[in-house]
């Protein structure tokens, strides 16, 4: 997500606040940077492409009590000065992290009401609904919770009214927003960063509510139009990086982060095109074999890797347990790359795993978060994860974050030796784009409900199995790992041409069996071993694309089973979309289960013992 920050109160300069909120918010990335403030005569903006320090140089200091900023990554029009934000149309001025879904659908609407946009936003759309609302209802409020009623999707929106200049305005759905509580002076924000050097109280919003925030007061209605009254909390300065930032868990909160960390990850790969790829990756050119160690969901990421790195790039790929490589016999040399894989950079079996490897004479690459550490020091090779501090003991972002790097791995060698030409990049680059979006969309209220839904059959339950084929049997895994984790119901995940070697014998009346069914060369195999679950009796749940649920679609066990249906993606990277429905379910069956999600029993986050 992006970064909003928003100040009105008379004992600061607003420029200085949402200049210094803005650098607090740069960890979460961004390609273009904007601020809107009131001087005391007249309301400027001021935004552009690039970095903060661009747009600085475009800031005259004056007075300010009153203003709002935004650091933006380009999702529906490329990163330019005038899709950045803030958006003005009308007696308008906002600034919005999320998306709306059904922007094209008003601004068709908006434009027969004969409004013209400037830009290629949903933002200025948005923008334009409020302003046309405001002209009809002349309360700002109003019209605000009417808006609400008219837009799909996520939203955190801060707004000034050309009519009052004294108040900021907001709303909130499905995307972060907290208000930062001062004497004289009160603050917005997406993140607790932004406002960290200004104070540690803060109110948390829930989806729904929207308000009016003045310096000395604050007005804050649900979606219903009812006013509510909101505890002031407390966040210590010296930990402001766990905060929930308006998610019930924090674990929910880094899995709504998937969107912008993959983006982190994945975007700088790509800034120059195929040029970019293949000077910031690694030359792998001379391996013959691959061999990846890690451990937990790391391993999981592995496993993933294997299959596209086999299926793309035509290398062996081996995915050992680090714990298992240390102490077993490896046929490794100086032409194997061993890959090794942690969140932390400290994980000792996975450190322990890279130094027999480079006793060997193996060359080793890392893919780690944490700058640093002891894993990157030891490695040849280094890629980092951008998926920032993940502090939710049950990694989410960060996993994402590791298959999204084996994914370009996969693509770089495949490049490399002309598996892919230019022209096929070209359409892997477009799918790149929309990946976000499409993320984002499995994030969204209409898909939390079926994850609801499902976790109210699972969460009473003793015995859970998940089965898949190739690259979705691994995502199985991860799958199962998280339910395991965080609900502590035991689950497992199967190959699901296994089952009839034995494992079918646990399926009976009313078992539940996730399918995950994305791989359209295998889908059949995989719906036939899903049927014959069904003839013992389970309870099926399927995750599949849009493609395969018309191919199904007529099928009686399709039709009786409960689906989540994720948008299809190019091959290398639709495991990216398909994990976001296996974190959820888990999230939500431990949350039905009131476990403690963030920090579950008998784990811990980085694991520095054998």
């Amino acid at each position: 997500m992006c970064g909003i920050v928003g100040y009105v109160g008379k004992d600061k300069k607003a420029i200085n606040v949402l200049i210094n909120g803005l650098k607090n918010l740069e960890y979460r990335g961004y390609d273009s940077a904007g601020i809107a403030y009131y001087n005391g005569s007249e309301l400027k903006i001021v935004k552009e492409k690039g970095k903060i320090v661009n747009l600085e140089k475009l800031i005259k200091m004056e007075d300010s009590s009153l203003g709002i900023g935004h650091t933006r990554w380009a999702t529906h029009g490329e990163a330019t000065r005038i899709n950045s934000h803030p958006h003005k149309v009308g007696k308008i001025t906002l600034v919005h992290n999320g998306i709306i879904e059904n922007y094209a659908d008003l601004k068709e609407e908006l434009i027969r009401l004969g409004y013209e946009f400037k830009s290629q936003t949903d933002t200025e759309v948005a923008c334009a609904l409020i302003d046309y609302l405001y002209s009809k209802f002349h309360d700002l409020l109003k019209s605000i919770n009417e808006f609400q009623k008219r837009v799909r999707g996520a939203y955190a929106l801060v707004i000034i009214s050309d009519d009052d200049y004294n108040s900021l305005y907001i709303a909130k759905k499905d995307s972060p927003l907290i208000i930062g509580i001062s004497e004289n002076e009160n603050y917005i924000a997406s993140d607790v960063p932004a406002i960290i050097d200004y104070t540690n109280k803060y109110i948390d919003l829930n989806n729904g509510e929207y308000g009016i925030v003045q310096e000395h007061g604050i007005e804050l209605y649900n979606v219903d139009g009812n006013k509510v009254t909101k505890d002031v909390l407390e966040f210590p300065r010296e930990s402001y990086d766990i905060s929930k930032n308006g998610y019930e868990h924090i674990m929910l909160k880094e899995i709504h982060e998937q969107p912008t960390v993959l983006k982190n990850t994945v975007n700088p790969y790509f800034e120059n095109g195929i040029e970019s790829l293949i000077n910031k990756l690694p030359d792998f050119s001379k391996y013959n074999k691959i061999c990846i160690v890690a451990c937990g969901s790391a391993m999981h990421a592995g496993l993933v890797g294997k299959s596209l790195i086999e299926k793309f790039a035509d290398v062996e790929v081996n995915v050992e347990i680090a714990s298992e490589f240390r102490y077993k016999k490896v046929f490794i040399d100086s032409n194997t790359l061993v890959i090794g894989v942690s969140q932390s950079g400290e994980t000792a079996d996975t450190l322990k795993a890279i130094e027999k490897a480079k006793s060997i004479g193996a060359d080793t690459l890392g893919i780690i978060s944490k700058k640093g550490s002891s894993i990157a020091r030891i490695v040849d090779y280094l890629l980092y994860t951008e998926s920032g501090i993940e502090v939710a003991v049950a990694t989410t972002k960060a996993y994402s974050c590791q298959v999204s790097l084996f994914s370009l791995i996969a693509l770089k060698i495949a490049i490399q030796k002309d598996i892919i030409n230019k022209d096929e990049f070209n359409l892997i680059l477009e799918n790149i784009k929309y990946l976000p979006i499409d993320i984002e969309k499995m994030l969204n209220n209409d898909n939390l409900n079926i994850y609801k839904s499902i976790a109210s059959y699972l969460y009473d339950k003793n015995d859970i199995f998940f089965i898949g084929r190739g690259i979705d049997y691994s995502l199985c895994m991860e799958g199962s790992l998280k339910l395991k984790e965080i609900s502590y119901i035991h689950s497992e995940a199967y190959a699901a041409g296994e089952l009839k070697h034995g494992t079918i014998s646990l399926i009976e009346p009313g078992t539940p069996v996730v399918a995950v069914i994305t791989d359209e060369e295998i889908a059949e195999k995989t719906f036939s071993n899903l049927v014959e679950t069904k003839a013992r009796g389970s309870h099926n749940f399927i995750i599949t694309t849009e493609s395969l649920d018309r191919k199904f679609i007529e099928n009686e066990v399709y039709l009786e089973s409960t689906k989540v249906i994720i948008p299809n993606e190019h091959a290398l990277f639709q495991a990216l979309v398909t994990v976001i429905p296996l974190q959820l379910i888990a999230y939500e069956t431990a949350k039905l289960k009131g476990e403690e999600i963030d920090t579950p029993r008998n784990l811990a986050k980085s694991v520095t013992v054998e």
